[in-house]
C-alpha cells in the first residue's frame, strides 16, 4: 500500500503543540505554535517527589500529554477523535485505515527505540508526539515537529515505540482531527488560556505545582548533597536539566515561547501592555537558562567557584518570586 498525503512539515520547539499545529495547518488553519502553546495552556511547572522515572523525582515543565490538545480544541471548537488500543495489530490496522482516508494521525510514543533520533536523545520518556501521514510499502511517513526533515519508520520500530514500556506508556494511543468549525473566536480563545494559566500557577494550593512549586525544588535542590551524597545528588540534578532543556523546550524554551505568544496575543486581545509583560518573561527565560548551566556544571564536575547546589537553589528562589508575581500581575491585566 502506498499512500502519501500532501502534509507539510515545519520543525517547531515542542512536540505536542507542533503537532496540533502542523495539523490544523493541513486543514488549512494557520495558528502559530507560540498561540497554540498559549491559548492550550501550556506553561506550567510541578516538582513531585511521589513520581519516580528511574528512581528519581519527575520534574516537568509542563502539564499531562494531551492537556495542550484537549484545551486548544475545546475553547476553538474543534474536535479531535483519539483512541487506545490494546492490541497492537488492532492499533496499526486503525492506522493504515485513517491513512487510507488521508487522514493525518498523531499519536504518542516512546523516545528510547526512536531509530532517526540521535543515540545520546533516546532515553525513556513515553510522552513524545508524532504525525503519521503516509505509507509506502512497509515504511511509515513520519513528521516529528522537532526533526529538521520528515523521515520514516518501518512497522516494526512503530509497533515498538507506539507500546514502549514504563512510565506513561503510550498504550497505542493515537488521535486525529475530526471536524473544523466554520469560525472560531480566537480572542475568547486567548483570554481563556491566559487566565487558565495565571490560576495554575499562583492558586494551586498543593506547594509541588506553579509558582509555589519552583519554590519547593529550591529547598529540594539546597538540601541534596547533604541529604543524597554527591552521586546520587548528580543524577537528581542532571534529571532537572534534562527535563528543562532535553524534554520537549522545557524551562528556559517555554518562558521564551510564552513571550512570542504574548507579543501575539497583545494583537489579538487588544493589551497592548502585553508587550512589555512579554520582555518580563524573556528576563525570566534567562534566569532558567542560568539556572540549567549551574546545574550543568554541577553534574559535569566543572562547576566554577560560586556555582554550587546554594547557588542553584538561589537562582529558583528568584524565579520563583518573580513567576508569582508576574501572574498576578498578567491575571489583573485580562480580568
Amino acid at each position: 500500500m502506498n499512500i502519501e498525503m500532501n502534509f507539510e512539515h515545519r520543525q517547531l520547539a515542542h512536540c505536542e503543540n507542533g503537532v496540533v499545529s502542523n495539523l490544523l495547518r493541513y486543514y488549512g488553519i494557520d495558528l502559530s505554535e507560540p498561540m497554540i502553546f498559549g491559548i492550550g495552556s501550556g506553561y506550567f511547572f510541578s516538582h513531585m517527589p511521589f513520581l519516580k522515572v528511574d528512581n528519581i523525582p519527575v520534574t516537568s515543565f509542563r502539564p499531562l500529554p494531551g492537556i495542550i490538545f484537549k484545551r486548544v480544541s475545546k475553547r476553538l471548537g474543534f474536535h479531535f477523535e483519539k483512541h487506545r488500543y490494546r492490541n497492537p495489530y488492532d492499533a496499526m490496522t486503525a492506522l493504515d485505515k485513517n491513512l487510507e482516508q488521508q487522514i493525518p494521525t498523531g499519536m504518542l510514543v516512546g523516545v528510547y527505540h526512536l531509530t532517526y533520533f540521535p543515540t545520546r536523545y533516546r532515553f525513556h520518556f513515553n510522552a513524545h508526539n508524532i504525525v503519521v501521514y503516509g505509507k509506502n510499502d512497509d515504511a511509515y511517513l513520519i513528521s516529528d515537529p522537532i526533526m529538521e526533515n520528515k523521515t520514516t519508520l518501518t512497522r516494526k520500530e512503530l509497533m515498538r515505540v507506539r507500546y514502549a514500556k514504563g512510565t506513561f506508556a503510550p498504550k497505542g494511543h493515537m488521535y486525529w482531527l475530526k471536524n473544523v468549525p466554520d469560525r472560531f473566536d480566537v480572542k475568547g480563545a486567548v483570554m481563556k488560556g491566559i487566565k487558565h494559566t495565571c490560576k495554575d500557577m499562583t492558586t494551586i494550593p498543593v506547594p509541588m505545582f506553579g509558582a509555589k512549586g519552583i519554590k519547593y525544588l529550591s529547598k529540594k535542590f539546597r538540601q541534596y548533597p547533604h541529604k543524597l551524597g554527591a552521586k546520587k545528588a548528580s543524577l537528581f540534578t542532571g534529571q532537572i536539566v534534562r527535563a528543562q532543556e532535553e524534554i520537549g523546550t522545557g524551562g528556559a524554551g517555554f518562558r521564551y515561547m510564552y513571550a512570542a505568544f504574548l507579543q501575539e496575543a497583545a494583537g489579538v486581545i487588544n493589551k497592548p501592555e502585553l508587550k512589555d509583560m512579554s520582555y518580563e518573561m524573556t528576563a525570566i527565560g534567562d534566569k532558567w537558562r542560568e539556572f540549567a548551566v549551574v546545574a550543568g556544571r554541577i553534574v559535569k564536575n566543572r562547576a566554577r567557584e560560586g556555582e554550587d547546589y546554594n547557588r542553584g537553589a538561589d537562582i529558583l528562589l528568584e524565579i520563583s518570586d518573580d513567576e508569582q508575581q508576574f501572574f498576578t500581575r498578567l491575571k489583573k491585566i485580562v480580568s
